[in-house]
């Protein structure tokens, strides 16, 4: 089975978190962005075959939309 999975990326002066709103508890990081998506790729499929197939469904149909916006502070 493919589809998505949101991920979300923080980034500070350590390196990257990342975790995935619609699977609670997964998550990873890494030294750069893209380490960081790689770990969280090899998370995600850790994750999911824990899932029965009702709830890896769930989870692959679920889409968390994200932006940034500016604001005056």
């Amino acid at each position: 089975m493919t589809g998505k999975v949101s991920v979300v990326i923080e980034q500070d002066e350590q390196g990257c978190y990342a975790w995935c709103p619609a699977l609670k508890g997964c998550q990873s990081q890494g030294r750069t962005i893209e380490e960081t998506l790689a770990n969280i790729r090899e998370a995600i499929g850790l994750f999911l075959e824990t899932l029965t197939d009702e709830e890896r469904s769930a989870a692959l149909s679920q889409e968390i939309l994200t932006t940034a916006v500016e604001v005056h502070a």
